[in-house]
């Protein structure tokens, strides 16, 4: 799991009624942040920073949450969970937490008036731990996957984390799975495919916004910012070979990159350990998840 990074910590905060909830992951201090955002529909926060050539490198935490837009404000809480441990960039008269944020749409299928906020997002950092739960959790409790054919042909998403070590290099990611595409195998196989239609007739297009898989991939390598950023793209890899679409115009889809920058480490192994965790994640994020009202799991092997 990504807490195999040392320092690494995450937390969920998660509403089994709603069915909505919100991830934080925590970061050691001096721990180096980027990142990538791609697709058509977008909810972030604070993702610009992570670009590199801008000036703050430390990031503090990173949230992943359902609510869509809504959703953000949880990032309201991490901020003040970290500020009363006296955690920030140090801007002189005060420190601000570093906290990029991103969300993904699961107000169709729980309670669309439940969305995570402040406290949300406090509570999770109080929860935080190296033991992190899966399945229908945190930002993957209201999550669905296979949407492509439409909502009512749809799979329950999830929420899991994998890991792998060579040599004193650590790469861990964890994954938010709330996709427009379907889910495959390293073979191309279905691990969770649309449905058979259920409603002769109805429609099949898609909803604008509506989708989106959140990544953070964490590593104990010392690492540029611009070496980040390519660890990030590595991730987008990862999303790329377990979904198929991945990346759409009703996609946010997110990848943040952390280095704790303990050892030093090759970037061509690193980025190919980074894409086999966030693909080994997500894939197992499905296969985990339970299945709520509308939304039967992928186990129960509905597939075409």
């Amino acid at each position: 799991m990504i807490t195999r990074v040392p320092g690494i910590r995450v937390g969920h905060w998660t509403d089994p009624v709603g069915l909505t909830g919100c991830t934080v992951v925590l970061t050691p201090p001096g721990t180096l942040g980027s990142g990538e955002v791609r697709g058509g529909a977008p909810g972030t926060r604070e993702t610009d920073l992570l670009r590199p050539g801008t000036t703050v490198n430390e990031v503090h935490a990173v949230l992943l949450t359902g609510g869509s837009a809504f959703g953000l404000a949880a990032a309201d809480g991490v901020m003040r969970y970290l500020e009363e441990q006296g955690i920030g960039f140090d801007a002189g008269v005060v420190r601000v937490p570093i906290v990029p944020a991103a969300v993904l749409f699961d107000l169709g299928v729980g309670d669309p008036t439940a969305r995570p906020g402040p406290d949300a997002g406090y509570q999770a950092c109080q929860s935080a731990s190296e033991v992190v739960s899966e399945g229908n959790v945190g930002a993957g409790t209201g999550a669905t996957v296979a949407n492509l054919y439409g909502h009512h042909r749809a799979l329950k998403g999830g929420l899991a984390t994998e890991s792998k070590q060579e040599g004193s290099v650590v790469v861990g990611a964890i994954a938010a799975v709330n996709a427009w595409g379907e889910i495959v195998d390293e073979d191309g196989e279905f691990v969770a495919a649309a449905r058979p239609d259920p409603e002769e007739g109805a429609s099949t297009s898609a909803t604008s916004g509506t989708n989106t898989t959140l990544v953070v991939v964490a590593t104990n390598a010392r690492l540029t910012k611009e070496r980040a950023h390519l660890l990030s793209l590595a991730g987008h890899d990862g999303i790329d070979s377990a979904i198929r679409p991945a990346h759409t115009m009703w996609d946010g889809d997110t990848v943040f990159a952390l280095a704790t920058g303990e050892v030093d480490a090759d970037q061509r192994s690193l980025e190919a350990l980074g894409m086999d965790v966030v693909a080994a994640a997500i894939r197992r994020a499905v296969l985990l998840a339970q299945s709520v009202p509308g939304f039967p799991s992928a186990r129960e092997g509905l597939r075409p």
